[in-house]
């Protein structure tokens, strides 16, 4: 397994509320990946965007078993979502200052030839195959939902006022339904995993030229650069992943 994972402040904000995790390289771990955006209250958004991807790696690090069929997959995966969201809602109601934080969360879990992945919010999957990119997750935002309804057109949704309103959350509510998806995976496929800060800059074809243009390393630092070069108005998270 061959990855990079970046992230950036951007050119606006004044500080990073985006959190990522990748396998730790010393011990025999999960081929797990997650990007998390947060938001609200002094400091909430970066709080609880660490909190995710604490929570749930550790969760699913001491768990996980390569015997594990789809269904015990699902399970653990749900389950990882909903004890975060529970700490976070937690940790909100704890601290005064952190009331009303919440955040994205999108994860993908490597098992031999398949991908499972856990997502909520707007941060998005992509698979990269034979030069074509493919988004994986779909939205849980108001212009995505109002895309769906055929309200909206794709290229609305990109400039529409209402465009960051995300739907789902973890710490937002008690109640909280994670989207479950699995895809087989082939040799060379190239899983990108990012948050709105770079994919309200880029368009998925500008995503895909620079990621199979590049060793991934340098393509993921230069995803950041051309993100910041449009605007950088978001804090900008990127994980690429090829599979082996």
């Amino acid at each position: 397994m061959i990855f990079s994972a970046k992230t950036c402040v951007g050119r606006v904000r004044s500080n990073n509320e985006d959190a990522f995790y990748v396998p730790p390289k010393n011990g025999n771990y999960p081929e797990l990946f997650m990007v998390a955006d947060g938001m609200g209250g002094h400091r909430g958004g970066e709080v609880a965007s660490q909190m995710a991807v604490k929570e749930v790696s550790d969760y699913i690090n001491a768990r996980f078993s390569k015997d594990f069929n789809e269904d015990l997959i699902k399970a653990m995966i749900n389950d990882s979502i909903m004890e975060a969201n529970r700490k976070i809602l937690m940790a909100a109601m704890d601290h005064e200052e952190w009331a009303g934080m919440g955040t994205t969360l999108t994860m993908v879990l490597f098992l031999g030839k398949k991908i499972f992945i856990g997502h909520v919010g707007d941060s998005r999957a992509y698979m990269i195959r034979n030069n074509t990119i493919t988004q994986l997750t779909r939205d849980h935002s108001l212009v995505w939902q109002l895309m769906e309804e055929g309200r909206l057109t794709l290229d609305e949704t990109r400039t529409h006022p209402m465009k960051n309103i995300i739907t789902r959350a973890l710490g937002t509510d008690r109640v909280l339904e994670p989207d479950f998806l699995e895809y087989d995976l082939e040799k060379n496929d190239i899983i990108v995993l990012c948050s709105d800060g770079l994919t309200n800059m880029l368009e998925d074809d500008e995503i895909k030229n620079i990621v199979c243009g590049q060793e991934l390393e340098t393509a993921a630092e230069m995803l950041i650069h051309a993100a910041n070069l449009h605007g950088g108005i978001d804090n900008i998270t990127v994980e690429l992943i090829r599979a082996d």
